[in-house]
């Protein structure tokens, strides 16, 4: 799954060019080439070529990156000028960083700035976007010195700003350091892959947004080489989705059961119930305690309701659990013992049913921290910060730090977690990890979680296996969350929103 989608460090990229360009037997500075190339079309299909670009180059490979932007871009009749600032901040030049200036010096239309250290940093003209193309990913140690004056400066000339490949000062592999000069950007465009720490919300103060351009690196080393970090977007959710068959019945996509709500929380109930049809499961029951019968027939006709004993809050599960195809337990229990013994009772006859657990499910689990080795082998865990760190029962200093201890609590009780956030981390049983990149904040609304948790559960129904279930939900849930925010702006955007938009 997603074998093509992976995010590699900045040695394997490395070494991806370099296989690349030994198989095809081309020069560096080819492939350097498609890179420029990738980044002008994209330049022309958001921006539009009309406008002044200024673009700050350094000495390697990163710098001859800007220098071959700012031939192509001089090449386009439509700009309107382009500006070329290079930081002699090194004595050290690549090859082709050399090679693309002396083409570049070729071009009349293009004026060529050259700063020493310790030299002012000051725009000649007037820029629409200025593109940074200083450090690149390879940097070692944080900016410092006069390179951390210039990008402090160029962050101050409020300039809509495109980084090629990341934003200069920027780590790839680790998050940013307190207090380092990174240049701000609008846009990144990142070559073939994303960065890993574009994964994680230290990085937002310094990218809006990234986006991966291809530029042919092997496919060959990609599928063959190893990495822990994988990443899904709505493209490559297409080819994981099953197609229906013209003569299937409702019995083929599986019975699912929630059991959600409690008084006062039936809206949980309802939102995972609509998301769990919505997403395609045939069939539905929705196990509630007795004051919520009439709110969930009234509010999702199309569900079965299976009537606790409990008044307001679940007691017990339905006794024949055989017959359902999946299992989504939580949203809106509430924590009272009788649900805290309800949940209790279900593990421990759940058998080999496929199970999604969220919300008051796991603080509960989080309350009573035996119960988790009663979870059944790839259950899926969804919880947002705080709850993962309740279950674990540690805070954490950094992202990273809590997303390695839901890898090893994944890896520990064999289970699923689907750690939410802006780009949800789904680790797997094995250690590796699946990064979302659909979705937007509108999402982060009530009631946002229990409709995942109903499209989790609607595709374990369906027979998709766990680990597809919850990379697929997180997806599909984050696409829905998008289109609404098209139709209704984030601000305005409501988890019944995301259901309707599912598609």
């Amino acid at each position: 799954m997603l074998s093509n989608n992976k995010i590699f460090s900045v040695a394997q990229i490395r070494e991806a060019d370099a296989y690349t360009i030994n198989r095809e037997g081309i020069a560096s500075i080819d492939l350097m080439e498609r890179a420029a190339a990738a980044c002008v079309q994209w330049i022309g299909e958001h921006s539009g070529f009309d406008k002044h670009f200024a673009i700050a180059c350094g000495t390697g490979n990163n710098g001859g990156d800007g220098l071959a932007i700012a031939r192509m871009l001089s090449q386009k009749r439509e700009v309107k000028g382009v500006d070329v600032y290079i930081l002699r901040f090194s004595e050290r030049c690549t090859s082709d960083f050399l090679e693309n200036l002396h083409r570049l010096q070729q071009c009349a239309e293009v004026a060529i700035h050259e700063l020493a250290p310790d030299s002012v940093f000051q725009l000649r003209r007037p820029a629409d976007w200025f593109i940074d193309a200083m450090l690149g990913s390879g940097l070692s140690a944080p900016a410092s010195g006069w390179l951390k004056e210039v990008i402090t400066t160029i962050n101050a000339l409020n300039i809509p700003t495109i980084a090629i490949d990341i934003p200069s000062g920027m780590f790839a592999d680790t998050l940013p350091c307190k207090d380092a000069a990174i240049l701000k950007a609008k846009h990144v465009l990142s070559f073939q892959f994303p960065k890993l720490s574009f994964m994680f919300p230290e990085s937002e103060a310094f990218m809006e947004d990234f986006h991966v351009l291809p530029i042919g690196i092997a496919d060959a080393y990609i599928t063959q080489t190893a990495t822990p970090w994988r990443y899904i977007t709505e493209e490559a959710l297409a080819a994981l989705l099953r197609k229906r068959r013209k003569f299937a019945h409702k019995g083929d996509f599986g019975h699912a059961l929630l059991m959600a709500g409690s008084y006062g929380k039936m809206g949980a109930a309802v939102l995972s119930a609509r998301a769990c049809l919505r997403a395609g499961a045939g069939l539905l029951t929705v196990h509630v305690p007795q004051k919520g019968v009439e709110v969930l027939q009234i509010a999702c006709p199309e569900a079965m309701v299976s009537v606790d004993d409990g008044q307001e809050i679940i007691s017990s599960f339905p006794k024949n659990l055989s017959t359902y195809d999946a299992a989504g337990v939580g949203p809106g229990i509430g924590t009272q013992s009788a649900a805290r013994e309800a949940l209790h009772s279900l593990l421990k006859h759940i058998g080999t049913v496929p199970l999604a657990l969220d919300a008051d499910a796991l603080n509960i689990l989080a309350s009573e921290s035996e119960m988790l080795r009663l979870l059944p082998e790839n259950t899926i865990l969804t919880p947002h910060v705080k709850e993962f760190e309740r279950l674990s029962g540690h805070s954490y200093a950094s992202s990273m730090d809590r997303l390695q201890a839901a890898q090893s609590f994944a890896v520990q009780h064999k289970a699923i977690v689907v750690l939410k956030g802006a780009h949800t981390a789904v680790c797997a049983p094995d250690g590796d990890v699946c990064f979302n990149t659909t979705g937007n904040p509108g999402m982060a609304t009530a009631g946002s979680g229990d409709v995942l948790t109903g499209i989790i559960t609607s595709l374990l129904a369906q027979g998709y296996e766990p680990l597809a279930a919850a990379i697929i939900g997180v997806c599909l849930h984050g696409c829905a969350g998008d289109k609404a925010a098209e139709r209704k702006g984030q601000s305005a955007l409501i988890a019944s929103d995301i259901i309707e938009h599912l598609s």
